[in-house]
């Protein structure tokens, strides 16, 4: 009688652990799956990720950055003789250094010269200027005069004909 109450119990109980069995392996399958498709969208947004930086990681990506209203903002000594030969003063002593004594570029910063520079709003150039690409080695030169900043990026300007 013994034996018969255990195989009683045996096939009461195989249709609950057959049921558990089943709902466990879809859980894990979906589980699998679910951590596949989270793989390959990681894949996807690294991917993403990685383009964008490299367009982001471009030398003049930082003007682009610039906010709409700083942007819009004028260079008041735009085309003034004085202000430019001033701000070639200021660009050998603060920034010649790095980009070059005509703004060509060298070993530690670009070119100025280059159309993404000649072509950016000057209030674009401003607020680079002012708030610097430190993750690039470009000091913040908002310590410099509001006029002296304005006189570099005239400067800046000015390279477009050399």
């Amino acid at each position: 009688m013994a034996g018969a109450l255990m195989r009683l119990d045996w096939t009461n109980r195989f249709p609950s652990l057959l049921a558990a069995a089943l709902i466990t392996a879809c859980a894990a399958g979906i589980l699998a799956l679910g951590l596949l498709a989270s793989a390959q969208n990681g894949a996807k947004e690294r991917e993403k990720e990685s383009t964008q930086a490299k367009k982001d990681d471009s030398a003049y990506a930082e003007i682009a950055k610039a906010p709409e209203k700083e942007r819009a903002r004028r260079n008041p000594f735009e085309n003034d003789v004085d202000a430019i030969a001033a701000g070639g003063k200021l660009f050998a002593q603060h920034c010649a250094e790095c980009h070059g004594n005509t703004a060509e570029g060298g070993k530690k910063a670009p070119s100025l010269r280059e159309q993404e520079v000649q072509d950016a709003p000057p209030g674009a150039l401003f607020w680079v200027l002012t708030n610097g690409v430190v993750r690039r080695g470009m000091p913040v030169w908002s310590k410099l005069p509001e006029a002296q900043r304005w006189q570099i990026v005239a400067f800046l300007k000015s390279r477009r004909d050399d």
